[in-house]
């Protein structure tokens, strides 16, 4: 085992994936000279070279037409849009051309692709910079969505990721590139899919993702000062969705609480609830409570991005909220 950082990983999980397969390509805007505006990607240019590291122009759409095209003709590529609000720019390609390609061909051409993005707040970046959009990606049928919350999770999810048949979105969370996690020693590949359940627990589940699992494990310790036990379920992946996971827990425990970074409205907490409301109300002692930033654009100022983004407190007061 070793430490590293959220960000070291994504540069570790690209190499990992290049060296094991050739189709596998790398493209975006300063990812390759400048190793990625986070420094996420330093290394790979001189390990790959220039044919396989491509610097492209600053054009959101040029990157995923030519990550399309290249896929449509044999290659892997990995295409990073630098903030995930950017994707809003080329969002056409994204829901109208990757995403129902297979559909539209009958199966007859695949899109193995991987879109990666730095997603959520937390790092003072403002309103055009800091937005959660993994809700945006959610909704769009053809579309893999995921967000892992530690380093080696990083791994062995872009591993599964780049290997996948079909297009996938992967947000990387901002705030957690600085982070740091034990990874085990060789090879790592995870199922797309498979959540994780981080802390065990009796009363209420908890259910978060990317920067939120952490806050979440926080406010599982403050409760366990007041003698509440907080399961604490890392769902890493949105679609699919690890429905049986969740459903486990939510029936051991009789009590569910969501904790997304996404505006209220529409956010995946919703469809969480949604389906824990149809699959085991006669399980539920308690009502759903989900822990959101309001329906507002995330401020720049430090007090008032910290207000809006759900805290350790506010989880547990949704918890005492559902417990009551």
């Amino acid at each position: 085992m070793a430490e590293m950082t959220y960000r070291d990983a994504v540069a570790a999980a690209i190499a990992q994936e290049m060296e094991r397969d050739p189709s596998v390509v790398f493209l975006g805007e300063d990812v390759a000279a400048a190793g990625g505006v986070f420094k996420a990607t330093v290394g790979l240019l001189d390990k790959f070279g220039p044919e396989r590291v491509v610097d492209t122009p600053i054009a959101e759409q040029a990157i995923l037409g030519a990550a399309m095209g290249a896929a449509m003709t044999g290659l892997r590529p990995i295409a990073e849009i630098m903030f995930s609000d950017f994707l809003a720019v080329c969002w056409d390609l994204v829901a109208n051309e990757i995403a129902k390609t297979r559909y539209m061909t009958n199966g007859q051409v695949s899109l193995p692709l991987v879109i990666r993005t730095g997603n959520g707040g937390g790092v003072r970046f403002g309103a055009q910079h800091s937005q959660s959009v993994e809700n945006w990606a959610m909704m769009i049928p053809g579309i893999k969505v995921v967000a892992p919350s530690t380093p080696r999770d990083v791994i062995g999810l872009l591993a599964a990721a780049v290997r996948d048949p079909d297009p996938v979105l992967f947000f990387e969370q901002k705030s957690l590139y600085a982070t740091k996690g034990e990874v085990e020693e060789g090879e790592i590949v995870d199922e797309l899919g498979r959540a994780t359940v981080v802390r065990e627990g009796r009363d209420v589940t908890i259910v978060a993702l990317a920067a939120m699992v952490p806050r979440a494990q926080a406010a599982a310790e403050l409760l366990a000062a007041e003698g509440i036990d907080a399961a604490v379920i890392d769902l890493r992946s949105l679609v699919p969705l690890d429905v049986t996971t969740i459903a486990n827990s939510v029936v051991a425990t009789g009590h569910l609480v969501t904790v997304e970074e996404n505006p209220r409205l529409c956010g995946w907490g919703a469809e969480v609830a949604s389906i824990v409301a149809e699959e085991c109300i006669f399980d539920l002692d308690g009502p759903i409570v989900r822990v959101t930033t309001p329906h507002v654009p995330l401020p720049a100022a430090e007090a008032l991005e910290d207000a809006a983004m759900p805290s350790p407190e506010r989880i547990v007061a949704g918890v005492r909220h559902s417990l009551a």
